[in-house]
């Protein structure tokens, strides 16, 4: 069996500018780093004296005789595409909950597909695990998705990523000193709103034709990304906090499905108990709000914002990787 662990991810700056129908023509680049927060998926060869031919268990359990039988878009469009048809079983878990913004759609993904380049014996790149996974969401699942949330969980660390015209992705570690990383742990509160949403169907509002007005804010929330980084190469934690106001007040101007009012009044409330800023992570409509906080005022936000639950969440640099493996009968057969 082999267990691979998959990061979660916060975005910071740029989302948006990573999905093809902007940087197919604009270009595009973002600011992301994962947490210490994953999505775990188990796979091993399925012995064949089960009646059941493929077995994967999430927050269902499903029994078929092939994997093209499976309800799962994940696990049944995976499968095709890495030429699986029967006698495997697979499992999914995850630290947080899934449709919250926190690119757990692509960590499972790219857990997925990592798994069974291991249990076949292979090693590919980060990058050409995240390209597959880009392949599976957007070709053969036909998701509204961008390209950020695959090439971050597959790479791990703190990233800017670049997006060009010519279909090109290149992963730029961010230089920041330790003093600044641990700043800006120290200053961030992740809450979560207790909203779900698919967030294909919020990015189809304003990801796939964009108005003239729509391009404008497009432009301008990928020229904050540089802003962004040179405050934190700085040490300016306020000012990176205050930039992440201006960009989340810039995307909710993208589309009527971006906020709503119980995620107005939960930033309102942290913005006057002390907040710098702030911004809801992933496409929008719900999921978990990333605050930049004082360390001097967040007790005043936490109580402030007592029914909201805070997830406490540290950087990692791992991206996916193997946890557990314990040979398990003869190897997974690559299609031919």
């Amino acid at each position: 069996m082999i267990t691979v662990q998959v990061p979660l991810r916060i975005s910071f700056l740029g989302g948006g500018t990573d999905y093809p129908s902007w940087y197919r023509e604009h270009g595009g680049r973002v600011l992301a780093t994962t947490i210490d927060k994953y999505v775990y998926v188990s796979l091993r060869q399925l012995p064949r004296f089960f009646q059941h031919r493929v077995r994967v268990a999430y927050s269902e359990v499903e029994h078929e005789q092939t994997a093209a039988d499976l309800k799962h878009p994940v696990f049944r469009e995976v499968f095709r595409y890495t030429g699986i048809v029967r006698d495997i079983e697979a499992h999914y878990d995850a630290d947080l909950p899934g449709r919250s913004g926190m690119g757990s759609s692509a960590a499972f993904v790219v857990g997925l597909l990592h798994a069974i380049a291991r249990l076949r014996g292979s090693a590919p790149s980060p990058m050409q695990i995240a390209r597959d996974a880009i392949h599976i969401e957007q070709k053969m699942i036909g998701d509204v998705v961008g390209c950020q949330d695959q090439v971050t969980t597959a790479h791990g660390g703190f990233n800017l990523i670049d997006f060009g015209c010519d279909e090109s992705i290149s992963v730029t570690r961010a230089a920041l000193g330790d003093r600044c990383r641990h700043d800006l742990e120290q200053a961030m509160l992740l809450m979560y709103t207790g909203l779900s949403r698919h967030a294909s169907e919020i990015a189809k509002t304003y990801a796939v034709c964009l108005n003239q007005g729509q391009k404008e804010i497009m432009q301008a929330l990928g020229d904050m990304v540089n802003e962004g980084y040179k405050c934190l190469k700085d040490g300016d934690i306020e000012e990176f906090g205050r930039l992440l106001d201006e960009a989340w007040s810039l995307k909710r101007r993208l589309s009527h499905s971006v906020s709503n009012d119980r995620i107005d009044a939960i930033y309102h409330t942290a913005r006057g108990a002390g907040a710098w800023g702030g911004k809801l992570l992933g496409a929008g409509g719900g999921g978990f709000f990333l605050l930049i906080v004082p360390p001097e005022r967040q007790a005043d936000v936490r109580e402030a914002l007592r029914d909201v639950v805070e997830i406490p969440v540290r950087f990692e640099s791992a991206g996916s990787k193997t946890i557990g493996y314990q040979p398990n009968g003869r190897p997974l057969r690559a299609p031919s």
